[in-house]
């Protein structure tokens, strides 16, 4: 069975709108600082990796959908795993929970690329320890 990255985050006020609900935007940043603390988790340095290989990883693309609202002071599960890891890029599925209740689900592509913007392949090691999160067709 795959394993699934948890990181839970506390909705401060700055993180809500007029109406007093998480900004939709947020939820983006939400998911970005959940796959940075997975890296963190996996032991993968990101400065490293630019330092040591000329990698980084950038988004190249994102599909959200929003399911309920979140609110001041909630704790926000996100969870990640991996749809599809290729050569240069990972499909994520991230999904973001207040107690039982979906609040907004992604999908979210990420490239591996150098400074100069071209794709590179993701280092062994790392493509490696990314592996244990793929979902299982």
């Amino acid at each position: 069975m795959p394993a699934q990255f948890d990181w839970n985050v506390r909705v401060y006020y700055e993180d809500t709108d007029a109406g007093g609900i998480v900004y939709y935007a947020n939820y983006l940043k939400f998911f970005e600082r959940a796959r940075t603390e997975w890296l963190r988790h996996l032991n993968v340095n990101q400065r490293a990796l630019q330092q040591e290989h000329d990698v980084l990883f950038v988004v190249k693309s994102v599909t959200s959908e929003y399911h309920a609202p979140a609110k001041l002071d909630d704790v926000i599960k996100l969870t990640l795993s991996i749809q599809k890891l290729g050569r240069a890029s990972v499909a994520f599925q991230q999904q973001a929970w207040c107690g039982e209740q979906l609040l907004n689900s992604a999908q979210v592509t990420i490239a591996c690329v150098d400074t100069t913007m071209r794709l590179r392949a993701i280092p062994s090691a790392v493509a490696e320890k990314m592996r244990h999160y793929v979902i299982s067709d």
